[in-house]
């Protein structure tokens, strides 16, 4: 791993783990039982390792995010957690039940919102969610209060009526996530749930879930490549690389981890060959990357000064500064902390290339 958490101590599985990870933010008792268990998970497809040894616990009432790129292992991970696939070796337990012993009794204490959209398109709002009430067993009484409830939660209670086809795709996944609640889970899982949504509907979504969770007791095991999702939903967070956990903390505690508070943001031209050297050099620099020809990312421990040397160095070298912005350490500089690289840049070879069949698939 490229760095430790301060004040941090390694869990059996390698992975440092930071202290304060046993004081939650103030909703979670640092005391509070474990509604998930996970200990030293493996998935295997031939030779192939998709998740490699993972371990790490969910308290009761957290909203728990794994962080990665696509191909990172975190939808495995979610799979093998809620009885979809086999595990290699290992151990989930979900709600005290190993989800390999007792999957019936596993999958009654949660809810399950897929990464793809799956409600039937022909099929109204309300018969989407009665269907999937009846295959939970939910009694007709509290069927009729519980659809009536969720899509209110939703904001879906005047298209109860419409055929599911007819829903914009933010309105998709509301009817998603109220179908995956339908029957009073203990533990809800969402892989990638604003995956493909525009900028409004994402934070609608977000707010919802926010909602939904003030009113239920409910823990939330949440997947996702998006930083600012994770940093606003998430009590604490699993970053996920090859499918190794590389580093699990509050978002608050992973930011702090990364040497440099500031982040300068600056676009130059006509900059030298060694400019991103001499960039290195300033005074309070911990590391500078290199995003494009021109722009720099500089993560910086003092940053006024850092900025002032910086804007005299290229006034002197007679370099042109387009732009510069400053802002905090962001989730995305704890990426690139722990696994070398920009979670961004991780994504457009996911979404570039077509990957070739995983052996035994």
């Amino acid at each position: 791993m490229n760095g430790e958490l301060n004040g941090s101590a390694s869990n059996p599985n390698g992975v440092t783990v930071a202290a304060s990870e046993l004081s939650l933010r103030g909703e979670i008792a640092a005391n509070a039982p474990n509604a998930i268990e996970v200990e030293h998970i493996v998935k295997k497809y031939g030779d192939f390792t998709a998740v490699d040894d993972i371990s790490f616990t969910v308290k009761e009432g957290e909203i728990f995010g794994l962080l990665g790129p696509n191909g990172a292992g975190k939808s495995t991970l979610i799979r093998m957690m809620t009885t979809l696939i086999p595990i290699t070796s290992g151990t989930a337990r979900i709600a005290g039940h190993d989800v390999a012993r007792e999957p019936d009794a596993a999958r009654r204490t949660i809810g399950v919102i897929p990464q793809a959209l799956t409600s039937d398109l022909d099929l109204t709002v309300q018969e989407n969610m009665s269907i999937y009430a009846k295959l939970y067993d939910v009694p007709p009484k509290r069927r009729k209060e519980a659809i009536d409830e969720l899509l209110e939660t939703v904001d879906l209670t005047k298209w109860r009526d419409a055929q599911t086809k007819t829903l914009s795709g933010g309105m998709r996944r509301r009817l998603e996530i109220a179908r995956g609640l339908v029957h009073s889970p203990k533990i809800f899982f969402l892989d990638e749930p604003t995956t493909g949504l525009d900028p409004v509907s994402r934070v609608a979504v977000w707010e919802m879930l926010t909602n939904i969770k003030s009113k239920r007791k409910l823990t939330v095991l949440i997947t996702t490549h998006y930083m600012d999702e994770a940093d606003r939903l998430c009590n604490r967070i699993a970053i996920v690389d090859h499918g190794k956990l590389v580093a699990l903390d509050t978002p608050e505690a992973l930011k702090a981890s990364v040497p440099g508070s500031t982040v300068i943001e600056v676009q130059f031209e006509n900059a030298p060959a060694d400019w991103e050297e001499r960039l290195r050099h300033l005074p309070g620099v911990t590391s500078v990357q290199n995003e494009s020809a021109e722009m720099f990312r500089v993560l910086t421990s003092n940053g006024s000064g850092t900025t002032t040397d910086l804007v005299e160095m290229a006034v002197v070298s007679r370099v042109v500064l387009k732009t510069l912005t400053v802002q905090n350490t962001t989730l995305d500089d704890v990426f690139v902390h722990y696994t070398g690289r920009q979670l961004r840049d991780e994504l457009v070879k996911a979404y570039s290339f077509v990957m070739p069949p995983r052996p035994g698939q």
